[in-house]
């Protein structure tokens, strides 16, 4: 496990606020990151995936970066442009809780 990893739980365990904080932000974290994945998997650059899509590098960088809300929409663009499609899930929170 990483330094940081190891800050990081470590943080959570003992601050309930951030830890809420940090829970209210993991859909988004989760978003981001499977895209990052996704077009890394793919070989392809921010500015390859931009050329495919006509989405600017910028807003690429932007939704990579946490500093987007893209669209549902704007997701299926990118997932088609690496051959990939979106799927979305609505868990029980029970369920959501017990899967972490």
């Amino acid at each position: 496990m990483s330094e940081w990893r190891k800050y990081r739980d470590k943080r959570l365990k003992s601050d309930p606020v951030l830890r809420a904080e940090y829970e209210a932000l993991e859909p988004e974290f989760t978003i981001i990151q499977a895209m990052i994945d996704a077009r890394k998997n793919t070989g392809l650059t921010q500015t390859q995936l931009a050329a495919k899509t006509g989405i600017a590098q910028s807003d690429i960088s932007r939704i990579e970066n946490g500093g987007a809300n893209p669209s549902i929409k704007t997701l299926q663009r990118l997932a088609a442009a690496m051959n990939m499609k979106i799927k979305l899930e609505f868990l029980p929170i029970d369920e959501q809780l017990t899967n972490n």
